[in-house]
């Protein structure tokens, strides 16, 4: 997963007030807008505890619930300084529980961690009642939504929509399958998702461009998706859980050979801090802890990180604060250009929960 999404909150001096909350908006909830407005309240004490200041409070709160547009079940995070909105971002699930945080780097592990798995997809969504002839009255009206999991949730994609009646439906399909292909390149996609009427969509699939039907998966069910959601959301989600993207998969694949070879792979936090410190990082793995007590220190720019403050000061850097692992990671990796793949630990579990894949062919320390 690349973090350039990140960067131009890391543009901005800290410190940096971070702020997870629950701001669903269904039926679950009697009255969402004085549970939204309970949390925000929680998380002021909260800040305010921390030492925040009062101008960056005031911008959280005047930021928090503002996603009264964003149907369902999700979350909010807001990052303020200096009395500033610096990034706002709806989160595809609620946050385990809200949380508040201030310190000299945003927290913004638990955002990146809802971004994964990151992927790129076209939903197709075939609506059709009518008798399975293409001589039959009707027509056939076709939804698509190119987007990328699970940010969709949302976050629409790019949606199109089409009407054909169903006597022209043999010979438009294959049309609709070349626009379709259009939308798939755009985004690079790695799965096409179709569902609806099975006679419909049957033809729809069959006249797919070739470099479309090798990604293309059928589902069941009907599109049960709220206005403002992902198109065929819940078959979505049934499809991608627990799944990692082709891309990051490959970067797994490719750490695990250089690993398994004694090459340019190795694990642990010292191993990760070295290759940082030399921005030689190309991908870094975590195992997602977020209650883990790992620490490192810092320093103003984002390859100035280690695990002692002695360390840091021995390279002359004066301005040295103690923060949290995870947060320490993610200014290094965005201020180096270097991808995160979130592992899950069924798939790897990793020494300290962290190993890195180098970009040139120096063997890591620690490997």
């Amino acid at each position: 997963m690349r973090l350039s999404f990140l960067e131009p909150l890391y543009q901005q001096p800290g410190p940096f007030a971070s702020v997870y909350l629950d701001t669903s908006r269904d039926a679950a909830v009697d009255d969402p807008d004085a549970a939204i407005e309970l949390r925000r309240r929680h998380l002021r004490d909260a800040l305010t505890a921390e030492g925040a200041d009062r101008d960056s409070i005031t911008a959280v709160a005047d930021t928090v619930g503002g996603d009264t547009d964003v149907p369902g079940t999700h979350g909010q995070a807001v990052f303020t300084a200096h009395g500033h909105l610096a990034l706002a971002d709806e989160l595809p699930a609620p946050p385990a529980r809200d949380t508040a945080h201030f310190g000299t780097l945003p927290d913004t592990m638990p955002l990146i961690v809802q971004h994964a798995p990151g992927i790129p997809y076209l939903a197709v969504y075939v609506h059709y009642t009518g008798r399975h002839a293409t001589d039959a009255v009707g027509t056939v009206r076709i939804d698509a939504e190119a987007g990328t999991w699970p940010l969709t949730r949302v976050t629409p994609g790019h949606r199109l929509h089409e009407q054909i009646p169903v006597t022209d439906w043999l010979n438009a399909a294959a049309e609709v399958g070349r626009e379709l292909e259009g939308h798939a390149r755009r985004i690079d996609v790695e799965t096409v998702v179709v569902a609806g009427d099975v006679w419909a969509r049957g033809i729809l699939v069959r006249r797919l461009p070739v470099s479309l039907r090798g990604q293309t998966v059928t589902v069941a069910g009907v599109d049960a998706s709220q206005p403002g959601r992902a198109l065929l959301e819940g078959q979505l989600d049934d499809l991608f859980r627990g799944r990692m993207a082709a891309r990051d998969r490959a970067l797994l694949g490719a750490f695990l050979a250089a690993r398994a070879h004694g090459g340019t792979a190795a694990e642990g936090l010292a191993a990760a801090v070295s290759a940082l410190q030399r921005g030689r990082v190309r991908a870094l793995f975590l195992n997602n802890h977020p209650e883990s007590p790992l620490r490192l220190w810092i320093g103003p720019e984002p390859g100035q990180l280690a695990l002692t403050e002695d360390e840091l000061r021995a390279y002359g850097i004066r301005e040295v604060s103690e923060e949290r692992a995870d947060a320490a990671l993610a200014r290094a990796l965005v201020g180096t250009g270097a991808e995160l793949v979130v592992v899950p630990e069924r798939e790897l579990r990793l020494r300290e929960g962290v190993g890195v894949l180098l970009r040139y062919g120096e063997p890591a320390s620690g490997a």
